[in-house]
């Protein structure tokens, strides 16, 4: 018997499995053939290369070109009082070209079994020669099982891959069925263009805020004209005459929208000419001026720049005259006591009644990277001397004022929930009389032991402690955050994935107002019922603002995640506006399908994570001597005592 074990023991194979690297062959691309503006799919090889290890995830290449025309589809006729005149001009252009780009996709790792030869003879008896022969019969199964396993597990990547790409095509199809056209110029993208909606309401024009991942999408594609034309064309109407029940705002206000429109001309019924309609507030629901447009657009112009290398467009005269103007709109002086901008509710994405007004978090995260990029592209000339340096004080301020009490971790929660009150003192602690009682009990339950983010908004006795994406996201972007600060917005977004991603991505704040806070806040709003839309909704263009982010912070992996979570149902689901419920379950009650900026955004979002390094034209770098600045701020004791006034600047 003890010989029989010991045979037994020589003779049993010893299996080693080793990792093996997979090649795969898929790819359609989509070329532009002839003027009439007809697209041929042409198969072309695309090249993938997956290597997994134990300890490493697979990573995907993907190399395929892209299109250099699009296609594009008719104007609407319609017809409004006020209007501006087409001019007739095109803009001076830089043609557009495109580049190739790598994709990296990242997948879970495939292991598939192979067995080294046996070596070695037996003389054993048959009966444990029939047993070994039987075990390698059964060990040659199993080797073939696996194969079929590691070839169909090939064939669902193919599938996915496949997938991906039918998606963006898909995608840029819409993208380009949305471009608006005037005087034969492609000037910008429409809210929405669902054929199947009969209340189209506003969605028919052409947002600011919207058009951002539109423009930005069309720049890393190398397509630059729309951008320019978008820029020029909106220039010329910040000078519009605005007005409002005999009241005109300052002429630095940019529309909120415009849209093209086709009427008669004087005197001839049989030509018609195109003009501009503007909308800066007049028209909206609310009547609220839009403060974040003039900001997106300063942001727009400098990634114009940096994608096209074409500088001209931001050195020319009216282009500076109009930074300048916005920049005045927005440092002049008031009766406010911080740095930060004092604005009505809904003035900015949540544009209903909301509880920001006051100084959202969303409106100083853009209103720093507007100032940072209009420094960087502001002519130096003596006229712009009291300007600039105005535009520094306000950063350096503006800066520290957010750093130091828009911040909360469990830390500061617990420094707040100690606070005393009725400090009356230039050394005080609670400088804005924060009542404890504040705390809401959802907040300790949400914050994580590692991680914090920025208040949504800060006044005398109130800290709003909600969670805006898009204040966070682009406090990052703009280095408004520190960078411990921006790691940590990263990690309280990954340890309360969740709440703010779960089945779409990503939650515009968090938590939603609910029962009679909802009621007083909101006004007991019908579209901003709990967990819809603004209130605590989940909006996929976040896509974009998220990816860029996380590429800033060396994160990518962070967004590619949410991406993918987001390519399981958007195409499925028409590319809503947003989702409803806790989850996103559900695609928005009232959510317009074919949402621009929705297919927009996820494009950006794919671009940037295959080309990371074009993320440098969307992000501010913390700027050295804002760092010094700041510093010496925190070094020196910010609760000091009352001084002589500085001196201010006139601007």
């Amino acid at each position: 018997m003890a010989t029989s074990e010991a045979i037994l023991q020589v003779l049993l194979p010893r299996l080693h499995h080793s990792d093996l690297c997979t090649n795969s062959l898929n790819s359609v691309h989509t070329i532009k053939a002839n003027v009439n503006n007809r697209r041929i799919k042409i198969p072309l090889s695309m090249q993938v290369h997956s290597c997994s290890r134990k300890s490493q995830n697979c990573r995907r290449r993907v190399y395929a070109l892209r299109s250099r025309d699009s296609v594009f589809h008719e104007k609407t006729d319609v017809g409004r009082l006020e209007s501006m005149g087409c001019q007739c001009q095109q803009a001076e252009g830089v043609s557009g070209f495109s580049e190739d780009q790598n994709e990296t996709r990242f997948k879970g790792k495939t292991r598939r079994p192979t067995s080294n030869p046996i070596n070695g003879t037996s003389s054993a008896p048959s009966i444990q020669g029939y047993e070994v022969g039987q075990k390698l019969k059964h060990e040659k199964e199993d080797h073939v099982r696996d194969g079929k396993a590691a070839a169909a597990g090939t064939t669902k990547d193919k599938l996915d891959k496949g997938r991906v790409n039918v998606f963006k095509d898909e995608a840029w199809n819409l993208l380009r069925d949305s471009i608006v056209y005037y005087c034969n110029n492609q000037v910008g993208t429409i809210a929405a263009n669902d054929p199947s909606s009969s209340s189209i309401l506003n969605y028919d024009q052409v947002f600011i805020r919207d058009f951002i991942p539109s423009g930005i999408a069309f720049l890393l594609k190398g397509e630059y004209d729309i951008v320019r034309n978008f820029i020029l064309h909106t220039l010329q109407l910040q000078s519009w005459e605005k007005t409002m029940d005999c009241y005109s705002p300052g002429q630095g206000l940019m529309p909120a929208s415009f849209k093209v429109r086709t009427v008669p001309l004087d005197g001839d019924d049989s030509a018609t000419e195109d003009v501009l309609d503007p909308d800066f507030g007049e028209a909206a629901i609310g009547r609220v001026a839009p403060v974040d447009s003039g900001l997106w657009w300063i942001i727009l112009l400098r990634a114009y720049g940096k994608c096209s290398g074409d500088l001209s467009l931001q050195e020319r005269i009216d282009v500076q005259t109009g930074i300048k103007m916005i920049l005045k709109l927005c440092l002049a002086d008031g009766f406010d006591m911080f740095p930060t901008l004092l604005v009505t509710d809904g003035s900015c994405m949540i544009d209903r009644r909301m509880g920001i007004h006051g100084h959202p978090l969303e409106i100083q995260a853009l209103f720093y990277s507007a100032l940072l990029s209009a420094r960087e592209m502001l002519a130096p000339e003596d006229a712009s001397a009291d300007l600039i340096r105005a535009l520094n004080n306000r950063l350096i301020a503006l800066s520290f004022h957010v750093r130091e009490y828009y911040w909360i971790d469990m830390r500061k929660i617990n420094e707040i929930y100690r606070y005393k009150t009725e400090e009356y003192s230039y050394d005080a602690v609670n400088k804005f009389n924060i009542y404890p009682d504040q705390i809401p009990s959802w907040l300790v339950e949400f914050m994580p032991s590692k991680g914090g983010y920025l208040i949504g908004n800060l006044q005398p006795a109130h800290m709003d402690f909600r969670f805006f994406s898009l204040g966070n996201l682009w406090s990052i972007v703009s280095s408004l955050a520190t960078v411990d600060q921006s790691h940590a917005i990263l990690d309280l977004i990954e340890a309360k994935w969740d709440e703010l991603v779960a089945d779409m991505p990503f939650k515009i704040c968090y938590p939603a107002l609910e029962g009679q806070e909802w009621q007083i806040i909101t006004g007991s709003d019908p579209k901003n019922t709990p967990w819809s839309y603004h209130n605590g909704g989940s909006w996929p263009t976040l896509l974009w603002q998220l990816t860029v982010a996380c590429i800033k912070m060396n994160r990518p992996e962070v967004a590619l995640k949410a991406v993918e979570v987001a390519e399981r149902r958007i195409s499925q689901d028409k590319w809503p506006e947003y989702y409803d419920t806790k989850r996103a379950r559900f695609i928005g009650k009232q959510a317009q399908l074919y949402q621009t900026w929705s297919i927009a955004g996820y494009l950006v979002a794919k671009l940037l994570l295959a080309n990371p390094s074009a993320a440098k034209s969307l992000v501010n770098e913390e700027d050295s001597e804002l760092v010094n600045a700041f510093s010496s701020m925190i070094s020196g004791n910010p609760r000091r005592k009352r001084g002589r006034r500085r001196q201010s600047f006139i601007v």
